[in-house]
């Protein structure tokens, strides 16, 4: 066997301290300066699904926002989700620890396992829709309804090769991803705003607080997600000003970008991309785009595999996402459509993000977090802590029960009539939960013994 010189030796173990951990309990290299963390959360701010979520921000056919309330709803709805999002990310810088890992603090370890393997079936249920979508823009790119088989194997395959370096693809997209998205965003917002589009819903309000609900919706759902990556972060204030600023910007300039284009198709959901390829060389430039959201799929695929590290801390991580990807890819193959129960079945468990975020904020901020967490194996069970998450969630689900069945939506309609409540266009599901389960937070952190969550 041929010796390795010392110096060789070197260069890998050095190379190997710049990537992610392959065990949940090495503590993470502080590679990502501001730069790196803007490009990732700009990359992913923007995505085909944003395009075509766009959708849910103006409204029904004949029911249409105007386009001042949609840009409005769409900016307002963003910052306050991306706040959160970002004070997510500044969590996770501070205490180095994944994104399910933290919540040991706020649950202890094995409660901790309940909102973990919520986790693990969002990103799951988004890696299988992302992977969908790839194939959709795919197939739009090359004027084929065929050959989606192909499409989605090898977005499987690009997905999973990222996630097993996922530091090195997050320098790929601060170097030369994010430049290529940042020149096809710019081409189609000159082409678009050449051509003009209509605006059905001129003047009208109607529906404004719903579409800024939707708008909130997208940015939390990469809440359970930030940890994973600004745990890598060199600072906790590049952390939360990079994700903030990045995202913000991103996804703004795509739910615009969204709007136009639908409105462009004719309010057609399923005729959107025509828009894109509509203008001169658009195909080009869609292609951009479909190739880039792996990116999505990518961080849905890392963020299941870190999620399973809190359940199974020494499995190594390359396994992990290995395996996760292989998964994600056959249940893509199998899925070729959506029914309204699974995008309401997505949505149920988005709503389980917003109050929680709450009750982790507020005690990380105002409560025990302030001693100290515990973040160790051995973190001790703090129950009362699901009270708080559990009366935002319902208060989300009585203000906005969720589409996955008739029998869901009747359980919280029989709900609002024992209390006499009714729904009003003011009635914020994400904002009323959210502040609901904070103030409850602090309420029943009072309850709790001094020192019982603190480090040993």
């Amino acid at each position: 066997m041929t010796a390795v010189p010392s110096a060789q030796l070197s260069e890998r173990a050095a190379a190997a301290r710049t990537e992610a951990p392959l065990i949940l309990d090495t503590a993470p290299p502080r590679t990502l300066d501001f730069r790196a963390l803007f490009a990732l959360w700009a990359n992913l701010g923007v995505s085909l699904i944003g395009f075509t979520s766009a959708a849910t921000v103006l409204g029904a056919s004949g029911q249409e926002l105007g386009f001042a309330a949609a840009v409005t709803a769409i900016v307002a709805g963003t910052v306050i989700g991306t706040a959160m999002l970002a004070v997510a990310a500044l969590v996770g810088a501070r205490t180095g620890a994944p994104a399910m890992a933290v919540l040991r603090g706020l649950f202890g370890t094995r409660l901790s396992y309940v909102p973990t393997v919520l986790n693990i079936v969002q990103c799951v249920g988004w890696g299988v829709y992302e992977l969908t979508v790839v194939a959709w823009g795919a197939q739009t790119v090359s004027g084929t309804a065929g050959w989606r088989w192909l499409f989605v194997l090898l977005a499987g395959v690009l997905t999973t090769v990222l996630t097993i370096w996922p530091l090195g693809a997050i320098a790929v997209l601060r170097k030369y991803v994010a430049v290529a998205v940042g020149a096809a965003m710019v081409y189609f917002t000159v082409q678009f705003a050449r051509q003009g589009f209509p605006d059905p819903g001129a003047g009208n309000w109607h529906g404004f607080l719903h579409a800024t609900d939707a708008v909130i919706a997208v940015s939390v759902s990469f809440v359970p997600l930030a940890a994973d990556y600004t745990r890598h972060a060199r600072s906790s204030s590049k952390a939360f000003w990079a994700t903030f600023s990045g995202y913000s910007v991103a996804q703004v300039w795509c739910y615009v970008l969204g709007v136009v284009a639908l409105l462009q198709s004719g309010g057609d959901e399923s005729r959107i991309f025509e828009s894109f390829t509509g203008v001169a060389a658009g195909w080009a430039f869609l292609l951009v785009l479909v190739l880039r959201e792996t990116d999505q799929s990518f961080a849905n695929v890392y963020s299941t595999a870190m999620s399973v590290h809190n359940l199974w801390p020494r499995v190594d991580r390359r396994v992990l996402t290995g395996g996760i990807g292989v998964l994600v890819t056959v249940l893509a193959l199998q899925i070729k459509e959506f029914t309204d129960s699974y995008y309401g079945f997505l949505g149920l468990i988005g709503s389980v993000f917003v109050p929680l975020f709450a009750v982790l904020a507020a005690d990380y901020f105002l409560g025990a977090g302030r001693r100290g967490w515990n973040l160790e194996q051995d973190a001790p069970a703090r129950w009362v802590m699901l009270l708080p998450w559990a009366v935002g969630f319902a208060v989300y689900q009585l203000l906005a029960p969720s589409a996955i069945g008739d029998w869901w939506t009747g359980l919280w309609a029989d709900v609002q009539r024992a209390v006499h409540f009714t729904p009003q266009s003011w009635t914020s599901a994400s904002l009323f939960s959210f502040l609901v389960a904070a103030l409850a937070t602090l309420a029943v952190t009072a309850l709790e013994r001094p020192g019982a969550v603190g480090r040993p």
